[in-house]
């Protein structure tokens, strides 16, 4: 048998097993919104080599600025969101038991990967330095490996909100996202307005739940019926005109992800750029979600989406990790164009484009492991849960430098 004739079995299986009231756009949307991570990062994450061949992170936004415009397409965490709150209000009106049940259930999908991701990397640091990683290659990987995890904290607090997000929705219906909205406008202006230099630099920490509780709430409007095509073409010109007119006329930073040596940036912690890109982001994709539907009916491209949802979190986890199995090794043959040498300019790009399909395939070989994390531990005692804590906050110290 061809290796065709079992891709195009187990599409058609895939198709037959697909519920009818499945919502494949959605699930199309939160895949697309899935592999741009893992892109973003690849593409926009390089590496510099010391004199003792220790792995540093270095950016190739620094070098070229004429390359922002990449990150308008690879941010799409307002997607993510947006999908989320969809899927939330939907899993939470058919919930069998209590609010808290629902919430402890999400929050343990969501936790179970964090933390066998970071067990691992506990245990594997210290055999890696005794075989003679450099410990500045081992901090650059944790600090990569922990980045992403960020998003899982944030994404817990939104869910435990849903209840009230569905509240607001009812009662709000799409508008229910705009104090959030204005709730970062007036923190921005605090911050790069004429009364900047009065302001304590950790106000900047309010936005970060308005700032990613923007999209989700879109989502769980949309997910009560409360956005029609008005409303989607609103939040579209609304977020683009907004968009523009902080570029042009307020002079925000064009990268939407963070540059080395600039003293801002626009997604830690979520400015009013980021904001306007999501809405943008959200109209769009609720007026396209008919053309995505009748696309995704075709197996051949609806088996991709369903394997990437069901292994979410083990991409959202792993990527870093696959980047650094070529990355680390590649460090001891020294200076490897595209992938330990300087992100300084086009010919970077290009042999970084080459490596990713490297860096793709050590994902999938290292998802047939990691997968098992998204499972439920049923075997697992509770001295190994225990354990796996206690390895996963270790991690997380050395990751952040507090060790």
């Amino acid at each position: 048998m061809s290796a065709l004739t079992t891709l195009v079995r187990a599409a058609d299986r895939i198709e037959r097993q697909t519920p009818a009231h499945r919502d494949r756009a959605v699930d199309g949307l939160r895949a697309l919104a899935l592999l741009a991570v893992p892109t973003g990062h690849w593409l926009l994450g390089g590496f510099t080599l010391d004199a003792e061949g220790g792995l540093h992170n270095a950016s190739p936004l620094s070098a070229l600025g004429a390359l922002a415009p990449a990150s308008w397409v690879l941010q799409m965490l307002g997607i993510f969101f947006l999908v989320g709150g969809y899927a939330s209000v939907l899993s939470y009106h058919r919930r069998r038991g209590s609010a808290g049940a629902w919430l402890r259930g999400r929050i343990a999908r969501l936790g179970r990967p964090v933390l066998g991701v970071t067990a691992v990397w506990a245990l594997a640091a210290p055999v890696l330095y005794a075989a003679g990683v450099p410990e500045a290659t081992l901090r650059t990987g944790a600090t990569l490996v922990i980045q992403p995890l960020w998003f899982v904290g944030v994404y817990v607090v939104v869910t435990a909100l849903t209840p009230y997000c569905v509240r607001a929705a009812r009662r709000l219906g799409g508008w229910a996202a705009a104090p959030l909205l204005a709730s970062v406008a007036v923190v921005d202006f605090l911050r790069y307005g004429p009364l900047a230099g009065s302001v304590p630099s950790w106000l900047a920490v309010v936005n970060i739940a308005p700032g990613w509780l923007f999209a989700y709430q879109l989502g769980v409007s949309w997910g009560e019926g409360r956005i029609g095509r008005r409303g989607a073409w609103l939040l579209l010109a609304g977020g683009t005109l907004l968009f523009a007119a902080l570029l042009a006329v307020f002079h925000y930073p064009a990268s939407m992800v963070g540059v080395p040596g600039e003293a801002r940036t626009n997604s830690h912690p979520p400015s009013l750029l980021v904001l306007a890109l999501a809405s943008a982001q959200s109209g769009a994709a609720m007026l396209l979600r008919g053309r995505l539907a009748r696309l995704l009916a075709r197996p051949a491209l609806w088996a991709p989406v369903v394997v990437i949802n069901l292994c979410a979190m083990t991409i959202l986890c792993w990527h870093q990790t696959a980047m650094l199995a070529a990355a680390v090794p590649g460090s001891f043959a020294g200076p490897l164009a595209g992938l330990t040498t300087a992100p300084d300019g086009l010919g970077w790009i290009a042999a970084r484009v080459a490596w990713m399909p490297v860096f793709a395939l050590l994902l999938v070989g290292i998802a047939r492991y990691a997968r098992r994390f998204e499972e439920p531990w049923t075997r697992a005692t509770a001295v190994r849960r225990m354990l796996a804590g206690v390895l996963a906050a270790g991690f997380a110290v050395f990751a952040l430098g507090l060790a």
